[in-house]
């Protein structure tokens, strides 16, 4: 009787762990949350034992499971979908069957994985890409690009930004119907990382003479520099990105040499020499009220340089668009930005929206209450179809 007691406590104390995560009151369908957040937690813990054990690394690993959620480039009865490559980099196109009644929009979306996961192919990026293209008669390229941790930066940001350049050819143009004046960019999380370092490139290249109407960033990472901003206390645990994770996101986008995740666990990780890059991530004066409530800044602790001089890519604006100076963000296009309150990624965002103003750059904050990371793609949730409604209104209106 003893030990079946120890044992129903045992199994109780570990269905506890994985089931019973507090969530905000404000939260939708918290059990369907809870359920999916399960499945997620179990398959990381299950990699990152497997990785401490010296089996293979936690992406590579995490690449197997995401694999198994691809779907093939199938169309159906309103969008053809099919493949191709954009100066070597593979996309996929979708574009409505209805005969148009005049050049279409075009939508470029980067998608998100921490820069180590994902593709076009996933089945949550192709129901967007799918639903995308039917609803605004819009011809959408769903963009890949080379992974972590085989790849590091910059090759993520050169695969993005060479294969937008491409699409922006005014013959790839006239090939799949896309009026050059209707031409909008989006991405989520990582992919809004690099839908915004790539906006800001377009600026001042003088090969490409057509420009974007839109960017749309949806919860991006946006900063390497303060790994201790409020939203990362506040949102440190949520169980769709946690800190600890973003971290490691974060530090594998440059290398695989765990000693920067450490510096960044730490925020030691930014050298004295590289002090004036703060004011361009100072949320003491850069979050409007309501977000700093309850937080005190604390002044940078800085690093050794060695690590700056190893992985200088963590101090680079192509990374970090947040360190872009005003002249800069003067000329980027109409923008709208989606943020979520718990999310460690929240205050990135809402920075952004704050110098994008002050540099006079028109911009719309759509901030969502009872989000949280990963919100957009949540299918079979309803805050995931409600994002989607306020996203997909928003590209009818302006794009």
């Amino acid at each position: 009787m003893g030990r079946k007691t120890l044992l129903l406590m045992i199994m109780g104390v570990f269905v506890a762990y994985y089931i019973y995560i507090p969530l905000p009151e404000n939260i939708e369908e918290p059990w369907k949350l809870l359920c999916m957040t399960t499945c997620m937690k179990t398959v990381i813990d299950v990699i990152l034992f497997a990785e401490l054990l010296g089996i293979n690394h936690l992406l590579n690993m995490a690449t197997f499971f995401v694999s198994l959620q691809e779907v093939p480039p199938t169309s159906d009865e309103n969008v053809t979908v099919m493949e191709t490559t954009f100066n070597n980099i593979p996309v996929r196109i979708y574009v409505p069957k209805r005969k148009p009644e005049r050049l279409r929009r075009g939508l470029f979306y980067v998608h998100g994985g921490g820069w180590g996961l994902g593709s076009a192919a996933f089945f949550s990026y192709d129901f967007l890409s799918r639903r995308t293209a039917d609803r605004l008669d819009a011809v959408v390229i769903s963009a890949n690009y080379r992974l972590a941790p085989k790849y590091h930066f910059p090759n993520h940001f050169e695969d993005v930004y060479n294969a937008l350049k491409w699409f922006l050819h005014q013959h790839v143009l006239d090939k799949y119907g896309v009026d050059p004046e209707r031409i909008g960019i989006s991405g989520d999380s990582a992919g809004g990382n690099l839908v915004a370092a790539a906006t800001q490139q377009l600026i001042d290249d003088p090969d490409v003479k057509i420009k974007l109407k839109t960017q749309s960033l949806i919860y991006p990472a946006l900063q390497t520099l303060d790994t201790d901003l409020p939203s990362y206390r506040e949102c440190s645990h949520f169980p769709t990105l946690s800190r600890s994770m973003t971290v490691r996101m974060w530090s594998e986008y440059f290398t695989t040499d765990r000693s920067l995740e450490k510096a960044m666990l730490f925020n030691q990780h930014v050298p004295v020499e590289s002090s004036h890059l703060f004011k361009f991530v100072n949320w003491s004066s850069l979050l409007p009220e309501k977000f700093k409530k309850g937080h005190f800044y604390n002044s940078p602790t800085y690093g050794s340089s060695e690590l700056a001089k190893k992985y200088p890519g963590f101090l680079d604006v192509r990374a970090a668009p947040l360190l872009a100076d005003d002249n800069k963000l003067r000329g980027l296009p109409l923008t709208y930005v989606i943020t979520c309150q718990y999310d460690v990624l929240r205050d990135d965002g809402i920075m952004y929206v704050t110098r994008l103003q002050n540099a006079g750059v028109p911009v719309i904050h759509n901030h969502i209450e009872d989000g949280f990371h990963g919100a957009f793609s949540y299918y079979g949730l309803k805050i995931g179809y409600r994002i989607e409604n306020q996203y997909m209104n928003w590209l009818s209106e302006n794009l």
